[in-house]
């Protein structure tokens, strides 16, 4: 498991002052006076505005508009031990990246990501054909086991052959 986490990308710039928009947020951690590394360098979070969908920070050294546009597209992270705690059956999106998804003794692909869908969360696994959609959902998946890197999902509940 990999000691970071992804809590976003640097965006355009907000303003003058060295704020900027966070694409792909995980606004759960950028809080302020919280510290993420960019581009090798750990930085305070000086300033959080916006929404949850629409986050607005500003970084330790980032001063001015002309700054906040040289970290565009620089990804944001945060120590996994400085994120908030989850609740059961939460996960990071880093960790269910790359387990294998099986139906039973079935192997059905990898997880490659998960999206955020105006429903829910989902896992999109690749396979062969087209990817399958597997929403973060007790019907659709039976077990995610992050030691063996392997979830259990129930194919005939997809609507696919079991």
């Amino acid at each position: 498991m990999s000691q970071w986490l992804r809590a976003g990308i640097v965006g355009r710039p907000h303003g003058l002052d060295g704020s900027f928009h966070v694409s792909q947020p995980n606004p759960d951690l950028l809080a302020l006076g919280g510290r993420v590394r960019i581009a090798g360098v750990e930085r305070e979070v000086e300033r959080r505005a916006g929404t949850d969908v629409r986050v607005i920070i500003r970084l330790e050294g980032c001063s001015d508009r002309e700054a906040a546009d040289a970290l565009r597209g620089e990804e944001l992270l945060v120590a996994r031990d400085q994120a908030p705690a989850l609740e059961p059956d939460e996960w990071w999106a880093e960790d269910l990246e790359g387990c294998t998804v099986h139906d039973g003794e079935r192997e059905v692909g990898r997880v490659r990501r998960l999206l955020a869908l105006p429903s829910c969360e989902v896992l999109e696994v690749e396979r062969a054909g087209p990817p399958l959609l597997v929403p973060l959902v007790s019907d659709a998946v039976r077990e995610v086991d992050l030691e063996r890197k392997a979830i259990d999902i129930d194919l005939r509940f997809l609507g696919e052959e079991a």
